[in-house]
């Protein structure tokens, strides 16, 4: 999973990145007449949303791991009869991890507020005094992102440790009792 995320939140990472680039490259759009220009700022938008887009699945993706591995923890827990203090370490690395995750969907829920705010596209009076709140936010907002990332991988490798640390004792108990063990 570690390997999967890292990748994940690198492309997303790169996308906001590639939109901002896009962004800063084609200006305020405010006033602007040139067909090819404002055609630039439709694409800006919508690499937009697919980096938000994005942004949502990776942290969507690391609640999903953290739910469905912690579930399997403590059905695993029961069903074998292992130390209850295994299902405990998996739901405080899970409840570590979730903070993280939503912090990443209202930041870029932010950014595209911000963003929908100053799109003069939208025909609203003032779009235009929230230009540089939208560059800043943005920026800002991305950093968070990148950083809430970041700290999900710690928490991975750590309930990674923890299903290998049950799956050792699964397989000492399934050969102590003469079943399968690697089926």
């Amino acid at each position: 999973m570690e390997r999967v995320y890292s990748r994940a939140a690198m492309f997303a990472v790169a996308l906001m990145l590639a939109t901002a680039l896009l962004g800063l490259w084609i200006g305020d759009l405010h006033g602007q007449t040139d067909r090819s220009v404002l055609r630039w700022g439709t694409v800006h938008r919508l690499s937009g949303v697919f980096a938000a887009l994005m942004v949502v699945l990776v942290n969507s993706m690391g609640v999903t791991y953290f739910i469905g591995t912690g579930r399997w923890c403590r059905e695993v827990v029961e069903t074998y009869g292992l130390s209850a203090a295994l299902t405990d370490r998996s739901k405080v690395i899970k409840r570590a991890a979730f903070p993280g995750s939503v912090i990443g969907m209202l930041a870029v829920v932010g950014i595209v507020a911000l963003g929908g705010a100053a799109d003069p596209a939208t025909g609203r009076p003032g779009t235009q005094l929230w230009v540089t709140p939208h560059l800043v936010g943005a920026m800002a907002l991305a950093a968070l992102i990148a950083w809430c990332f970041q700290s999900q991988l710690p928490r991975i490798r750590r309930q990674q440790a923890l299903i290998e640390e049950v799956l050792v004792e699964v397989r000492e108990i399934r050969r102590a009792r003469g079943l399968d063990v690697e089926g």
